[in-house]
C-alpha cells in the first residue's frame, strides 16, 4: 500500500476514497490477466487434502481459471491411462497467486507444479525450481523459460496474444475494414463511425474496457501498458523495459500512448470502465453490446458460455501515429517443478504427456483454445481468436511480452492506479504521463 501513497497525495481526497479498496492480487504474468474467477475455498481444501494423502498425487497450481475444466478432464484421462492421480488447483480473478504460494511455502504445503509469470516471479521462486533442460520437450520449443545460467526451468503450455479484439460483424455493418486498424488515426476514424451508428447496431458503447484498479490492474497495468513497452518493436528489443527498470520512461512515446488511452476510454461503456469486473467487461462484448474489448485469445473458452455467434478477430493495439501491424504474443506464464518435492519424476512424466502426445496437444489447443509452443504439435486451433492470433504468429508479426520483466507487483501497487484515475477523468494527458513517470520511478527505488 505504501508504494502508491503518492497517488493519494496527488489526486486529492476523492481519489483517496476511490483507491481505498486495494486489490489483493499480485502480478503473475498472463495468469491472472486471463482469469475470470477463482477456486472456491471448499474445492481448494479438498485438493490440498487429496494431495497430502499418501504423497502420491501430483498437485498443480494453475493460474488460468478458464482452462480449469479441460485440464481436469485431461488429468482424469491421464490417471485412467497411468494410474497417476493429478490434482488441479486453479487460482484466478482477485486471488493473490504469489501471496498464496508464499503462504503454501511457509506452511510446508507447496504444490508439485506451480505457475509463475515471468522475470519478476522468477526472481521470487528461482531457488525452488527444478532444472528441466534434459526433458524431451525442452528441445522442441523456443518458449521454455530459461534461468540466469541458461537452464530451462519453466514449462511453456501456450502462446497467447492480445491487442484489441473486435466483433467483425459490427465492423462490417459500420463499413470498417479491420485491416485499417493499424495506427491511432485508423482507430479514431473507426470509433467515430461506429459511435454514430450505435443505435442501429444495437450497441451501448463502442468499446468494453475495465480500468478499476482493484481487480483490473492486470489488464491495464500489464496488458495495455505492455504495448507502450514493446508495441511496434522487434522481438527482444528491450529499450523501454530497460528504461522502466531504471525508473525512467520515454515522454514522447508515453504521450502517444496516453492519447490512445484517452480515445479508448472516451468511447467505452462508462459503468464498465469505472467499476466493471472482468466478467462484466467480457459479458458486455460477448452479448454484442460493444464492437471492441481489450482482451486476447484467452477469452475463446468463454465464448460458448455466451452463445457467441458473430465472427471476431484480434487487431493490434496500435497507439502510434506510425503503422503497427503486429500484436503482442508470448507465453502467458510457465509451470515450474518444485525442486524439494517428492513427485519430481512423476511431474516430468506428466509434462511430457501434455506437451508431446496427441491427447495433450488436443487438450491445450482444441480444448483450452490456445496455440501450442511446440514445433512438433500437429493440432491447429479451431477457436476464432486463436485462429486470428495464429495468422500473426505465422506471418512473424508479433512483439514480445516485455511487461513480464517488470518488477513484481508494480501494476497492482503503482501503474494500475494511474490508469484508473485517467479513466475517471481525474487527471489529464499531462497528469497521466507525469504520474506514470513518478509511479515507476518511486516503485523502482523501493
Amino acid at each position: 500500500m505504501k508504494k502508491y501513497l503518492w497517488v493519494m497525495a496527488m489526486a486529492g481526497t476523492a481519489a483517496v476514497l476511490s483507491l481505498a479498496g486495494c486489490g489483493s492480487s499480485a502480478q503473475s504474468g498472463g495468469t491472472v490477466a486471463s482469469s475470470a474467477g477463482s477456486q472456491s475455498a471448499d474445492s481448494k481444501s479438498e485438493s490440498q487434502s487429496q494431495a497430502k494423502s499418501g504423497g502420491q498425487a501430483i498437485r498443480i497450481v494453475n493460474g488460468k481459471i478458464e482452462i480449469d475444466e479441460p485440464l481436469k478432464a485431461f488429468a482424469k484421462k491421464y490417471q485412467e491411462k497411468t494410474g497417476q492421480e493429478v490434482v488441479i488447483e486453479s487460482l484466478g480473478g482477485g486471488v493473490d497467486i504469489n501471496g498464496t504460494m508464499k503462504g503454501y511455502l511457509a506452511a510446508g504445503n507447496m504444490p508439485d507444479l506451480f505457475v509463475f509469470g515471468g522475470e519478476g516471479d522468477y526472481q521470487t521462486w528461482k531457488d525452488y525450481m527444478t532444472d528441466l533442460s534434459g526433458e524431451e520437450w525442452a528441445s522442441q520449443t523456443e518458449f521454455g523459460f530459461k534461468s540466469e545460467d541458461g537452464k530451462t526451468v519453466g514449462f511453456p503450455y501456450a502462446v497467447e496474444g492480445y491487442g484489441i479484439t473486435y466483433n467483425k460483424d459490427v465492423l462490417k455493418a459500420a463499413g470498417i475494414d479491420p485491416a485499417s486498424l493499424t495506427n491511432y488515426d485508423g482507430f479514431k476514424k473507426a470509433f467515430e463511425a461506429i459511435d454514430q451508428k450505435k443505435g442501429e447496431l444495437g450497441l451501448s458503447a463502442v468499446c468494453s474496457v475495465a480500468a478499476e484498479s482493484g481487480q483490473m490492474y492486470w489488464s491495464t497495468g500489464n496488458h495495455l501498458f505492455g504495448y507502450y513497452l514493446s508495441g511496434g518493436l522487434k522481438r527482444g528489443d528491450t529499450t523501454y523495459i530497460d528504461q522502466l527498470k531504471s525508473g525512467k520512461t520515454d515522454t514522447e512515446r508515453l504521450g502517444q500512448f496516453a492519447d490512445f488511452m484517452k480515445l479508448l476510454f472516451d468511447y467505452s461503456d462508462k459503468n464498465t470502465l469505472i467499476s466493471g469486473t472482468y466478467d462484466d467487461q467480457l459479458a458486455l462484448w460477448a452479448q454484442g453490446k460493444t464492437a471492441f474489448i481489450t482482451q486476447g485469445n484467452w477469452i475463446d473458452p468463454s465464448l460458448p458460455d455466451y452463445s457467441v455467434k458473430f465472427e471476431c478477430g484480434i487487431a493490434p493495439l496500435a497507439f502510434t501515429k506510425e503503422e503497427m501491424k503486429g500484436v503482442l504474443a508470448d507465453c502467458p506464464s510457465w509451470w515450474a517443478v518444485y525442486n524439494k518435492g517428492t513427485n519430481i519424476d512423476a511431474c516430468k512424466a506428466f509434462l511430457k504427456e501434455l506437451a508431446l502426445t496427441e491427447e495433450g496437444q488436443e487438450c491445450l489447443v482444441s480444448d483450452c483454445g490456445m496455440i501450442s509452443p511446440y514445433t512438433t504439435c500437429k493440432v491447429s486451433p479451431k477457436t476464432p481468436l486463436a485462429m486470428s492470433l495464429k495468422t500473426y504468429v505465422d506471418a512473424g508479426n508479433t512483439y514480445s511480452w516485455e511487461w513480464t520483466k517488470m518488477p513484481e507487483g508494480i501494476s497492482m501497487n503503482a501503474t494500475g492506479k494511474v490508469f484508473e484515475l485517467y479513466a475517471k477523468g481525474e487527471i489529464d494527458k499531462d497528469g497521466f504521463v507525469n504520474m506514470m513517470q513518478t509511479a515507476i520511478a518511486d516503485y523502482v527505488k523501493k
